[in-house]
């Protein structure tokens, strides 16, 4: 994490946790071979908080455990738009020889990303983004480049402030995908014989029952 992030108040806070990765871990030592477990640990409250953290145990629960309590003292704010929509701007997160880009999406896109990525962005509470992991793939290294990109992120309103322009703009619009024409059924009109005063059906199709009639009664 960096310095001079500030501090949140996680008691008034609904985190929910999400293990990325749990790695069996051995240690040698003099009388021979010690095992133990880290997990890796994502939690968010789906509104613009999101904390990593990992533990080691030497059960697979303890070690969960132990990456909660971490994570949860790592809590960041992330600025993202009204409602989670997407992220205002983009940007890129790096740690160690890993690398994760961060684009903004039109709503309908969905969450572009995998792995680890993803449990980040969804613990975080966004809905639409577009991802992509350069560099190391370890989870680790990808967790941290994602946090690192989304501490960068400036408020909607300090963005639109610098660029001149009015914040609206970064409401993503609707995505409207057109591959086809709908194709509607003709319309029944009916329309009256002047001769015969009886009305007549142009264009009406023929309807076709496909139900049996019910057997007479012996």
């Amino acid at each position: 994490m960096r310095k001079g992030i500030e501090k949140i108040d996680i008691q008034s806070l609904d985190l929910k946790d999400q293990v990325v990765g749990i790695n069996r871990v051995t240690k040698v030592v003099k009388g021979g071979k010690n095992m133990s477990f880290a997990a890796l640990v994502v939690v968010g409250d789906g509104a613009g908080h999101v904390g990593y953290g990992s533990g080691k145990a030497r059960e697979v629960p303890s070690a969960i455990k132990k990456g909660i309590e971490a994570a949860k003292k790592n809590v960041i704010r992330v600025h993202i738009t009204k409602e989670g929509l997407t992220i205002p701007h983009t940007v890129t997160g790096r740690f160690g020889s890993g690398s994760v880009l961060l684009k903004p999406a039109s709503a309908g896109t969905g969450v572009i990303a995998g792995g680890a990525v993803r449990a980040v962005i969804s613990a975080v509470g966004i809905h639409n983004v577009l991802t992509k992991s350069l560099g190391s793939s370890t989870a680790h290294n990808v967790v941290k480049a994602t946090i690192d990109a989304l501490q960068q992120l400036k408020d909607p309103q300090m963005v639109a402030r610098l660029r001149g322009r009015d914040v609206s703009e970064f409401m993503m619009p609707a995505k409207v995908k057109s591959k086809g024409k709908v194709e509607t059924a003709p319309a029944v009109t009916t329309t009256l014989d002047a001769s015969s005063m009886k009305p007549t059906a142009s264009t009406a199709p023929t309807m076709v029952s496909t139900t049996s009639a019910p057997p007479e009664a012996v």
